[in-house]
């Protein structure tokens, strides 16, 4: 299985899922955002937002493809390019940080270590641009069915998997941070996955030496 980590570009904002493409939760004001809705072309918008912060900014999004098939993104900016992320009652997000606007892994690669890979990704990519942190908002109601809220904001659990602490307590959307040196001391799941199988041998059983094959006459 091969796994691929590749920026957003125009090109490759076309394998977002066709419901996230279509979204622009944060990529507008609310007022705006329910304008483009009523009008039809909230794909326009959220394609001509991706042009501009890529033309003004640079990078502002990761995917990952495994085995060629698109699998889960992240989308990240500094909150002056995300008007939305003023309508939180736990904001702003402090001035030292980009933030991670939502995650997604399509429900068949979940639990592969996706996600840990696409935040590590955005971990080296604002590294190089000299900021220090990712904070976000959390759902701390994600998925619960008597709940209409948008899905645009991602779970809590998620972003505490992946090594966010919370910075501001709220019952719904608490705000979290990771410091961007954390995220890069990681190690990559490959070696993870490599040690839980070492360390499930034992010594014995690595050093045994593999006997020749005998052969019987009659």
């Amino acid at each position: 299985m091969s796994r691929r980590l590749v920026s957003l570009t125009l090109d490759t904002l076309e394998d977002l899922p066709r419901r996230c493409r279509k979204c622009v939760f944060w990529e507008l004001d609310p007022v705006s955002a329910e304008r483009a809705c009523a009008d039809g072309a909230p794909d326009l918008e959220k394609e001509a937002w991706v042009s501009q912060t890529l033309l003004e900014w640079g990078s502002c999004g990761k995917l990952v493809y495994v085995d060629g098939m698109p699998a889960g993104f992240v989308m990240f900016a500094p909150p002056a390019y995300v008007p939305r992320s003023m309508a939180f009652p736990t904001s702003p997000v402090s001035a030292d940080a980009a933030l991670l606007m939502t995650s997604h892994v399509v429900p068949e690669f979940a639990g592969g270590g996706l996600g840990r890979m696409l935040v590590q990704g955005v971990a080296r990519d604002l590294t190089k641009r000299g900021i220090k942190a990712i904070e976000a908002f959390g759902d701390a109601k994600f998925g619960d069915p008597e709940d209409d809220a948008t899905a645009c904001v991602a779970p809590v659990d998620f972003f505490l998997s992946v090594g966010f602490k919370t910075v501001r307590q709220h019952p719904r959307y608490p705000r979290l941070r990771l410091e961007l040196r954390t995220a890069l001391s990681w190690k990559s799941d490959v070696e993870y996955a490599l040690e839980k199988l070492l360390g499930s041998m034992t010594p014995e059983t690595l050093l045994r030496p593999v006997r020749p094959a005998t052969s019987s006459t009659a």
